[in-house]
């Protein structure tokens, strides 16, 4: 039996300041009993080059996602991890929810996550779209929350990407210093135990592997905002945690490029 795959894109999250604070119960744990490294992201540190890059494999270079605009992308060519996983065997299914609509909307600057219409068509791809930039992302983090913990336990696809920006909104609005953004964490905490509860209890009923794997794009400064070199901006972490198999045994000098391809040899 194939791993199925769920990956939780955690925008704009200092590690640091998450498990200091005691506010990320599940994530603190789960870092605790999985494979877990830290890497720098490339600089600008921003959310489009940098999700562009953790989600399709390819380097800004090849990309060519220089901003938030998505001016000038060379994505149609650059197939995401769901694309690839379902070109690699077409047997697959695939799930993307997220808020940020360049990551998943075919109407916005991407998508990043293709449209696959075909499949979408044949019940084969699944994706969510809302809208967090117009109805702020305590809400839309929360709808995107129970749909996935939804198809997750009653469809559960082989390859999932779930995105919450919640933290990046407070980190925005607040820095990272205060209450308002640890609260964001907290809050993004307790949807990642929903969708951790989800797989685990399928992976008990069902006999089926799963990898977890949470990821972010970039950090904040301490006042908050990012795309430029800090040590901060570019701080990242993969914590990919096994339920029904083992953790991956990867490098610990892996770099943001490579997740795809990682991922995708889980699958394998």
């Amino acid at each position: 039996m194939k791993t199925k795959v769920l990956l939780v894109g955690i925008d704009g999250l200092v590690l640091s300041r998450a498990l200091e604070s005691g506010k990320a119960k599940t994530l603190s744990g789960l870092k605790d009993k999985s494979f877990f490294t830290d890497w720098k992201v490339n600089v600008p540190t921003l959310s489009g080059p940098s999700w562009s890059t953790l989600l399709t494999g390819a380097t800004y270079e090849e990309h060519r996602v220089q901003d938030n605009s998505f001016v000038g992308h060379d994505l149609l060519n650059r197939p995401d991890l769901l694309s690839r996983a379902f070109y690699q065997d077409q047997s697959t299914t695939t799930f993307a929810a997220a808020g940020w609509p360049p990551l998943v909307d075919p109407a916005g600057h991407g998508p990043v996550i293709h449209q696959r219409k075909e499949q979408q068509l044949a019940y084969k791809h699944f994706v969510v779209v809302r809208d967090g930039e117009t109805y702020g992302y305590q809400r839309i983090d929360s709808e995107i929350t129970d749909a996935s913990v939804y198809s997750l336990e009653n469809f559960g696809a082989d390859v999932n990407f779930v995105y919450f920006c919640g933290i990046d909104e407070a980190g925005h609005a607040y820095g990272i210093l205060g209450d308002e953004y640890l609260t964001a964490i907290e809050r993004v905490d307790g949807h990642l135990t929903r969708l951790h509860g989800a797989i685990t209890k399928r992976a008990e009923s069902h006999g089926e592997k799963w990898l977890l794997v949470m990821v972010t794009d970039h950090g904040h400064r301490d006042e908050g905002g990012h795309g430029g070199d800090s040590e901060q901006e570019r701080a990242s972490f993969v914590i990919a945690h096994g339920i029904g198999r083992e953790n991956p045994q990867w490098k610990s000098d892996i770099e943001p490029h490579q997740l795809t391809d990682l991922l995708l040899a889980e699958r394998a």
